[in-house]
């Protein structure tokens, strides 16, 4: 297997944005009195652009509402990061430096807004691993679409075949194979062993650094 590329997630397996996540999430939800939903119910729309997490979290609310839903999320998720910081999963960096000097390309494909995703990558300095960043405004389609795939295959002039998409919810694995790359599911994200499995990836790992082993 000639890897050349690997298109990571970032919540969920590159970072433990989790708790920031749901805490924001239940935040808006009490600001806006909606009614507030479990830590489990929040996890299951991580990984989904904002619009359409609350859009399966409140399937009744309207356009306007759903658009005050994500106004008030990006406004409170800006002042939870600073009290409740992500960080990297173990060994994330150490995996990252790894491939890197392999002369694999190592890019990002989030639901994440682009400059959301660019502040992580600099506050988690990570940026002198990730070569190209793609956030949810970048595409038309976002996941389990592949789009953002195919637009990195596109930007970085590197073949399906040559690509390993790696992420911890069932539309990343789904976004990956439609682009026609191989693809890795992380365990110790936000989904569990048995829904990534009926994504059928490729391989499942525990931890990031299982990486190694597979490019091996």
């Amino acid at each position: 297997m000639n890897i050349q590329l690997i298109v990571f997630d970032f919540d969920g397996t590159l970072a433990d944005t989790r708790a920031t996540i749901i805490q924001t999430m239940q935040a808006m939800m009490k600001q806006l009195h909606l009614d507030v939903k479990n830590e489990s119910d929040c996890a299951a729309t991580i990984g989904l652009p904002l619009r359409t997490a609350f859009e399966k979290l409140y399937p009744a609310l309207s356009a306007e509402a759903l658009g005050l839903c994500v106004e008030s999320y990006r406004k409170i998720f800006n002042q939870t990061k600073e009290a409740l910081s992500p960080q990297p999963f173990p060994r994330v960096i150490e995996t990252l430096d790894l491939l890197h000097r392999q002369d694999i390309a190592l890019t990002i494909a989030s639901s994440r807004s682009n400059a959301s995703l660019q502040d992580f990558v600099d506050q988690l300095n990570l940026s002198k691993y990730i070569s190209f960043v793609l956030g949810a405004d970048d595409v038309l389609h976002a996941k389990p679409d592949p789009e953002p795939v195919l637009k990195t295959l596109e930007h970085m002039s590197i073949k399906a075949e040559h690509t390993l998409v790696v992420g911890d919810m069932p539309v990343d694995i789904l976004m990956g194979a439609g682009a026609g790359a191989r693809t890795c599911a992380v365990t110790y994200g936000n989904a569990t062993r048995a829904q990534l499995r009926e994504a059928h990836p490729d391989f499942i790992i525990a931890d990031l650094s299982e990486l190694l082993q597979i490019i091996r």
